[in-house]
């Protein structure tokens, strides 16, 4: 169900006055849902969000399915939740509902009445509908904000000015309480939907992470979530489970099937190229937080890249084993079990 033919195309310059009456919703408001028209309306103002250390736009590179803008989710003060003009946002489609995006552009000539830029009608990626960032409040506090992914639905405006700027440098961010809000967000989402397969593997890795974190915070490491914005590029690569205290980064799957494994070591092998120049007084260690023990033959491939496996084990606890690699010359992997609770 999408909303009927709209009285002005992409690109059109608007006042809320005008817009309002066409696809309803307050006339004050960032997030404005309209029952009656099936819509939810969206502004973004830059200057408002410079003020929180954050910026809307169009990331400049485009995913395997197409274009996708970044829109950063309301509330002022404290960690934003998946309520109120969120929770609208989020759950469009559900609702019936089109999400309908303007950027402030300017002020009508002689008047402080606002001018916004009608971008076009979007969807919540289904993918990855939000990510989870740090930003400031309006009291200067840290504070964890949803950064919703929309992706356009048919005609839509791209211009340069409403695209993010590529990072200089390959920066590297830690949250501290950001990896486990995204797991509880995602599982509240979960709740709302009907039973998937694919459901089931994304709530066995995030209770995945949920164990390995509280084990690893009981025994003294400090895990965070890593978010590592890459050198000439405004995409950006998120990891919840990063240990501070032994420079060890982590990625959990639902699944040891060979796409889910294959995947992991994927994202690793990215971070690596990066993560080489993160200074830190112990070597890096890149893992894969599996449910299972998986398979030889995944378990030598991951060994061939220097990955090794931190595993769920058949009492609740974890096992490890390490990768070593000895690709450079040509020999295979061989893996060190640490902590095993039986020959393997």
């Amino acid at each position: 169900m999408t909303t009927p033919a709209l009285g002005f195309e992409p690109g059109a310059i608007l006042t809320r006055d005008q817009i309002h009456p066409v696809l309803g919703g307050s006339s004050y408001a960032g997030i404005c849902p309209s029952v009656e028209k099936r819509n939810v309306l969206l502004f973004s103002d830059s200057k408002i969000g410079e003020r929180y250390g954050y910026r809307d736009g169009w990331l400049a590179e485009d995913d395997s399915i197409g274009p996708i803008f970044t829109y950063t989710g309301v509330g002022k003060r404290g960690d934003q939740t998946l309520s109120g003009g969120n929770s609208a946002i989020l759950e469009h489609a559900d609702k019936g509902r089109t999400l309908h995006l303007f950027i402030a552009v300017g002020k009508t000539p002689g008047s402080d009445t606002r001018t916004h830029r009608y971008i076009g009608k979007f969807k919540v990626d289904e993918r990855k509908p939000f990510d989870i960032r740090e930003a400031k409040d309006e009291l200067g506090q840290d504070r964890n904000v949803i950064v919703f992914r929309l992706r356009p639905l048919g005609p839509h405006i791209r211009e340069t000015l409403d695209t993010l700027p590529p990072a200089p440098s390959s920066r590297f961010r830690f949250h501290r309480t950001a990896g486990r809000l995204a797991r509880t967000y995602r599982r509240q989402r979960r709740q709302h939907q009907q039973p998937t397969d694919v459901n089931h593997v994304e709530e066995t890795r995030d209770a995945l992470a949920d164990a390995f974190e509280e084990r690893e915070t009981a025994t003294g490491g400090t895990l965070v979530q890593m978010e590592l914005s890459m050198r000439n590029s405004t995409s950006q690569l998120v990891f919840d489970l990063y240990n501070q205290t032994n420079n060890t980064l982590y990625e959990p799957t639902g699944s040891t099937a060979s796409e889910s494994i294959t995947q992991a070591l994927a994202q690793l092998l990215h971070a690596r190229r990066y993560l080489r120049s993160l200074i830190h007084d112990q070597p890096l260690h890149l893992m894969v937080l599996t449910p299972t023990l998986p398979g030889e033959d995944l378990r030598d491939l991951l060994a061939e890249h220097g990955i090794g496996i931190v595993y769920q084990n058949d009492s609740g606890g974890f096992s490890e084993f390490e990768g070593n690699t000895a690709a450079s010359n040509g020999t295979s992997g061989r893996f060190r079990c640490v902590d095993c609770p039986m020959p393997i």
